[in-house]
């Protein structure tokens, strides 16, 4: 047997980092709207608290620069919800929100240690107790990027823990060291949960393609590519509604290899698998994206031409005998050519279902057979049936490129 064409490869690492990249980006932006508020929130609750023992002039200008910051965030969410979903892409959205992380944060942290007292023991336990309540919340709020977490943590963090370093006191000492503490607990549970969060994107997204190239072999005849049988029949109905619904036209086509079984016969089962490929390939270079075509079993294809005409499907199936009788198949020493017969038809007005276009196509194909092989046939039977063909006849240009007399467009009436 000759080999078959190569199943779809297992998808690209690349294009599933990409797909992931996305979908911790969707993450992103899910799980950290509320933390735009919770921010400010926290300002003000810390900025009470401290009214009597902080430094008070700080509060004004600390919170009006996060509120300014808390609304170009809410604008930053508002467009990426209102964008497209092919814009929402990593490349276009995250350093953006990088900047406004970084600034938001920063601010956060700067403003809280300005607002501490030096000298109050109390003041600098509430401050650093938000601190670590805001540097919490970040772990739940940027879980989709591990760096975004650090960052945010560290910029709420530093400022006040980097003081109470320097400082002699014992108390300071022990408030730093507890929030080291708490540093260290973040970059391992970060580190964790970020690992375990892009595995579980990574696999769902696995899945799905995987599910999509089962479905698609399921739907896909493995030896030439095309729609199988059963993928042909679900298409064509479908197909065929629309076109009875809106009124268009549509023609059938069925084809048939001449002479397929002397090729099994005579040269094997493998030249007769590798003229069936090639077969398939030229019917597909000749026809169109929107036409739909498939494998019906043995050496038998269906065409559907939606929106065409007779007059147009049969100058579309000489163009497909035209190609095929083209192909030259090297089999060991001998260049075998292939020819096929075509038979054609058109639903009518009453043309019901697609059972009855297909059997008037395929009485079309056994005529075109029956009269020397290697021709298109349509049977006209307007005038006894829903399924008509209009009269046809072979043109000259036709005749020539065909090279021989034995090749034609023929019209029954």
């Amino acid at each position: 047997m000759s080999r078959p064409p190569p199943k779809p490869e297992h998808p690209a690492s690349g294009s599933v980092a990409m797909q992931v990249r996305t979908d911790r980006l969707q993450l992103l932006f899910h799980q950290s709207f509320l933390a735009t508020f919770g921010s400010v929130g926290g300002a003000l609750a810390l900025s009470w608290l401290q009214r009597d023992l902080g430094n008070h002039e700080v509060i004004v200008p600390w919170l009006i620069t996060l509120c300014v910051a808390g609304m170009v965030r809410l604008g930053l969410f508002w467009a990426y919800n209102r964008s497209a979903l092919q814009y929402r892409t990593p490349a276009r959205w995250e350093g953006v929100y990088w900047a406004t992380l970084v600034f938001t944060a920063g601010t956060w942290g700067i403003g809280a240690f300005l607002l501490m007292s030096r000298d109050n023991l109390l003041s600098q336990a509430i401050t650093l107790f938000f601190a670590i309540g805001m540097a919490g919340s970040a772990i739940s709020a940027y879980s989709a990027y591990r760096s975004m977490t650090l960052v945010a943590v560290g910029l709420v963090l530093l400022p006040t823990t980097l003081w109470l370093l320097t400082e002699p006191g014992s108390e300071q000492r022990v408030l730093a060291f507890t929030t080291l503490a708490f540093s260290a607990f973040v970059v391992r549970a970060t580190g964790d949960l970020s690992g375990a969060l892009q595995s579980l994107l990574r696999l769902r997204r696995e899945l799905e393609i995987e599910h999509r190239i089962a479905s698609n072999a399921a739907r896909t005849d493995e030896l030439t590519g095309l729609n199988n049988l059963r993928a042909f029949r679900e298409q064509a109905d479908t197909m065929f509604t629309a076109t009875r619904r809106h009124g268009l036209p549509l023609c059938a086509l069925l084809v048939d290899i001449d002479h397929f079984k002397q090729i099994n016969d005579t040269h094997g089962h493998a030249a007769g698998d590798r003229v069936l490929q090639a077969v398939a390939r030229g019917l597909k270079t000749a026809l169109r994206e929107a036409d739909l075509c498939g494998r019906l079993g043995g050496e038998e294809f269906a065409v559907l031409l939606a929106g065409a005409d007779l007059h147009a499907a049969l100058q579309v199936a000489e163009k497909l005998r035209l190609a095929v009788q083209a192909l030259v198949v090297p089999i060991n020493d001998t260049m075998l050519h292939v020819t096929i017969s075509v038979g054609v038809a058109e639903a009518g007005a009453a043309c019901t279902d697609l059972t009855t276009l297909l059997a008037q196509a395929d009485a079309a194909m056994y005529h075109a057979k029956s009269n020397g092989r290697n021709r298109v046939h349509s049977d006209s039977t307007a005038a006894h049936g829903p399924c008509h063909t209009l009269l046809h006849e072979e043109t000259d240009a036709s005749r020539k490129q065909a090279g021989n007399s034995s090749t034609s467009i023929e019209v029954s009436t």
